[in-house]
């Protein structure tokens, strides 16, 4: 018995469409269903990304590696980056002060 070009195709597609990541027919992602097998069928929030860094602490710790590098330029970027930041003023009397 010859099979025909097309029932292979079609035979090829379902088992592509039927791959683990897909969702079964009427079910759960397989790793939510292993999950909640694990757990002992307790229904438990999803693990939450934390909380972004403020900002000013992120433009603290730029002005810090600036400070270390200690050169010129390191302060021109981060004046360049955050000129409106109180550190900014820093940065400026620092690069003053490299000038001299």
């Amino acid at each position: 018995m010859k099979l025909h070009p097309i029932c292979v195709g079609f035979a090829g597609a379902l088992m592509a469409l039927s791959a683990p990541d897909r969702l079964p027919p009427g079910g759960l992602p397989l790793m939510v269903g292993k999950a909640n097998a694990d757990d002992g069928g307790k229904a438990r929030r999803a693990p939450s990304v934390p909380p972004a860094r403020a900002p000013s602490a992120a433009v603290a710790e730029e002005y810090e590696l600036a400070r270390q590098k200690g050169t010129a330029e390191a302060f021109e970027l981060f004046i360049a980056r955050h000129g409106d930041d109180p550190l900014a003023e820093k940065a400026r009397a620092e690069l003053k002060r490299l000038s001299r």
